[in-house]
């Protein structure tokens, strides 16, 4: 049995040169140096829609913690014999198990995001009606928002797996012998000792904490999610990253206890099966999303290519009528799922669906089938029922409000108030980065100016919300309710939340002068256009697909 670097007993105290450490040391130098530029790449397209719901600073700090623990690991050839007995012991005490934790922590943000979607498909009250939470110290947990939870538990379980590292270095005599308890110690020569040092059972605490998060909350993450099929590869990481963690503490309790593993141990080094294992992790952490940002920015090029030819065409031709009644009827087909002759043709050129034209029919005519694939495949359902929302909310826009003298008129003041309600709760369900749950990505600029008008009223009616980060919109605070005084004050207070609040509380204050029929006009351009080379295409391949499926399935039976 060796150490957990693979020092024996017949090991001279100096470091290795030969080939097999070079050949370590360089490639930790190469995979370190791709691993920063992927980091590097996905910081600078932190904004991309694709990046933004993965919460990049956990996954990405849970992933510098684990490649601290994996480059020391790759120079454990080199100077597995020189370097001091207590050195993997606290690398795999803390670095590993902390990083480990973190990035499944982080990694379960997928679940949240991925069931929180399904209300723009199943409607609000997926969880049945909101109750007041307590009060007290589990009243704040539960308003804590989902990142700061995710942090609690997984900080908690850092903390313990630390604190039982520390206590064991502290209760053994194997690494000092001036305290500790009898009979732990262990002698023999220099190298005999630092072999000794490599295992026992104070190691324990970090091999249970890898087996809790890679056998137990790993394979559930990975049951749970089962049944979602996103555009980002979302799922596809979750699924590598935890198949990858299950070989490696079985394979590390194999190289360093059974003699027949030491010619193994002299090129490969017990923990490099983690590295194995943190290495998958890395692939599909860092390197997948990297090449998901290139297809989206290749698929958002293909499409304002195919826009300009499709208007190149149209003015060349003359004919924009025509192309109007065309694009309705491939719209219909694609949406029906049923290719009529005369449209396939037309089918088979990407120009005339991905217009501006073609995504506004959808919007118009029949939302539901794109709503559906933005919520449960791209996870942006908010963009459609967003636009849904303002369009039905201007359609129902009082004849007042078109004229700017007519809405200082006192009576029509009754009629403003009402569309500046509608208004009201959309700006907070959707635009609000305090209060909307998914906040649509808008700029910065359009962001202020709907503040300076909607943010007072939407505290007076939704409450006081922290101040979230815009570029994680995902991370909010729940509602927050004032504790009840009584047992029929909750009864009260139950009853009440049993229906939205867009539904039961009205703003009855002065309407801000800015507030306009043209409110949302800019906010409603901005996700139009990021539907449009975002959603839409990936939208129209997805039908594409399906009808090409189905086509395959029906000359079969033929």
């Amino acid at each position: 049995m060796g150490s957990e670097f693979g020092a024996t007993a017949e090991s001279k105290a100096q470091i290795d040169l030969g080939p097999v450490t070079i050949w370590w040391v360089v490639w930790a130098c190469i995979w370190t140096t791709v691993l920063v530029a992927g980091m590097v790449y996905l910081i600078i397209n932190r904004n991309m829609p694709t990046l933004r719901i993965r919460g990049l600073g956990l996954s990405l700090t849970s992933i510098v913690i684990l490649h601290l623990y994996w480059i020391p690991t790759q120079f454990g050839t080199m100077l597995g014999a020189v370097l001091p007995g207590d050195c993997g012991y606290w690398l795999m005490g803390t670095l590993l198990p902390c990083g480990i934790a973190l990035f499944h922590g982080s990694n379960t943000r997928f679940l949240h995001v991925a069931n929180q979607q399904k209300k723009f498909v199943e409607g609000d009250n997926l969880e049945g009606p909101l109750v007041a939470p307590p009060s007290g110290v589990i009243g704040r947990f539960k308003r804590l928002k989902y990142t700061h939870k995710i942090l609690i538990y997984v900080g908690t379980a850092m903390f313990a797996q630390v604190f039982l590292t520390i206590l064991m270095w502290l209760i053994s005599r194997k690494y000092h012998s001036s305290w500790g308890i009898p009979g732990t110690e262990v002698t023999g020569t220099p190298m005999e000792v630092l072999t000794k040092q490599g295992a026992g059972w104070e190691w324990w605490p970090g091999v249970v904490s890898q087996f809790f998060w890679s056998w137990i909350v790993a394979p559930i993450v990975l049951w749970k999610s089962r049944k979602i099929h996103d555009t980002h590869g979302w799922r596809i990481q979750t699924i590598g990253c935890a198949v990858a963690g299950l070989h490696a503490t079985p394979m590390w309790l194999i190289g360093l206890y059974v003699p027949a593993m030491a010619p193994v141990n002299k090129v490969w080094v017990p923990p490099q099966w983690i590295c194995l294992s943190i290495m998958i992790i890395e692939i599909f952490t860092v390197l997948l999303p990297c090449w998901e940002v290139m297809r989206h920015q290749t698929l958002r090029q293909e499409t304002l290519d195919s826009i300009a030819r499709w208007e190149v065409k149209v003015k060349s031709t003359n004919s924009e009528e025509k192309s109007i009644q065309s694009e309705s009827t491939m719209v219909a087909s694609m949406i029906s799922g049923w290719k009529s002759n005369n449209s396939t043709t037309s089918l088979h050129s990407r120009d005339s669906i991905l217009t501006m034209g073609a995504l506004e029919h959808v919007l118009e005519r029949n939302p539901g089938p794109l709503q559906e694939f933005s919520a449960l495949r791209e996870f942006s359902g908010e963009n459609i029922v967003f636009l849904t929302n303002v369009a039905e909310w201007r359609n129902k826009l009082p004849d007042a409000m078109k004229d700017r003298l007519a809405m200082g008129e006192k009576n029509n003041r009754d009629i403003i108030r009402s569309a500046f309600n509608r208004a009201l709760h959309i700006y907070a369900e959707f635009i609000s980065v305090r209060h909307a749950e998914f906040p649509v990505n808008i700029s910065h600029q359009e962001l202020k100016k709907l503040e300076d008008i909607f943010e007072k009223p939407t505290r007076l009616i939704y409450g006081e919300e922290r101040e979230c980060d815009p570029t994680s919109p995902f991370d909010k605070f729940a509602f927050d309710l004032p504790s009840p005084a009584s047992a029929d004050s909750e009864k009260t207070m139950q009853s009440a939340m049993a229906a939205p609040i867009r539904d039961r509380v009205q703003y009855w204050g002065d309407i801000p002068a800015g507030f306009e029929a043209s409110i949302f006009d800019a906010a409603e351009a901005s996700i139009k256009y990021l539907v449009l080379t975002n959603t839409w295409p990936k939208f129209i391949k997805d039908r594409r697909c399906s009808i090409e499926s189905f086509e395959t399935l029906k000359g079969m039976d033929v």
